[in-house]
């Protein structure tokens, strides 16, 4: 299932559902866990992913062909997004235009696609249900009795103390999950070596035990890669943060010395003392009714 001379780094989650070796193996897995179906590891399956369309830098999702279907997996360890579901959209529309040849576009007769399925999985600190479901209506601003166009997404929360059953009927999620868990606690204790630590214990505890041991210089430079996306990400948010209230603040004093302009106005002060007093240009004062 993998994908030569791929631009974007891969996360451990889609190199592990995707890239790897055994990831076709590791795939039907959880196809068969969402779905309590028992398709064979003969069962065709194809990588269909897209590059730099769910987040930036690194690729975060797993999209594959398979028994009909578009099945469409992202990871969150942050805070769900919740326009999750315009994204998808976006995702799918790109997929099928890769999926179809434009003739097929212009058929008189139907022009069958495979279905699609879009899940996410969230293994973060916060608090989040152990099963939602995101919609697209829900962001319409006119909201309608009959819905012209919805996309659903299914968020498994795979937190251990959530027990969420995918978990006991996935052991490749399962352990993922475990050794999530596991990298944020080393990395707690020791920034500057929890990846490293994280991988020894989980192959001590035997977590992704034949997988780490094979790709553990591979699977620690995945995770730093990750590590500096999401540091890189809170940065950026914050500087946002910043810079929209300090222009809020810029905004607040610009009313305050037009309505205190406006005061002066009408007690007869000059134009010129009242553009000393706050700061406004003489014209900005004149302009005042």
């Amino acid at each position: 299932m993998s994908t030569a001379n791929r631009k974007y780094k891969d996360s451990v989650f889609v190199d592990l559902f995707s890239e790897d070796e055994k990831a076709k193996e590791n795939f039907l897995s959880l196809y068969n866990a969402l779905h309590g179906t028992n398709l064979p590891l003969s069962c065709p399956v194809e990588n269909i992913r897209l590059d730099n369309i769910m987040y930036m830098n690194i690729v975060n999702d797993v999209s594959c062909l398979v028994d009909n279907k578009i099945i469409v997996l992202a990871e969150h360890q942050s805070t769900i997004n919740e326009n999750m579901p315009i994204r998808f959209l976006q995702y799918i529309a790109r997929l099928y235009e890769k999926l179809q040849t434009p003739a097929d576009r212009y058929l008189r007769k139907l022009s069958k696609i495979p279905t699609p399925e879009f899940y996410v999985f969230y293994n973060g600190v916060e608090d989040y249900p152990e099963t939602i479901t995101l919609k697209l209506s829900n962001a319409f601003i006119t909201k309608s009795e009959q819905v012209p166009l919805e996309l659903t997404v299914q968020v498994l929360n795979i937190n251990k103390d959530k027990g969420n059953k995918i978990l006991k009927t996935c052991k490749t999620l399962d352990e993922y999950s475990l050794f999530v868990e596991e990298v944020r606690i080393q990395t707690q204790l020791d920034p500057e070596n929890g990846f490293t630590n994280a991988v020894k214990i989980c192959i001590e505890k035997g977590i992704l035990k034949e997988y780490l041991q094979r790709k553990a210089r591979e699977v620690i430079n995945m995770l730093i890669a990750e590590y500096d996306y999401d540091t890189d990400i809170a940065v950026q948010r914050e500087e946002a943060s910043k810079i929209a209230f300090a222009q809020g603040i810029s905004q607040g004093s610009r009313q305050k010395a037009l309505q205190d302009a406006s005061n002066f106005k009408r007690l007869g002060v000059s134009v010129d003392i009242i553009s000393q007093a706050t700061g406004l240009t003489k014209a900005e004062v004149e302009a005042i009714n």
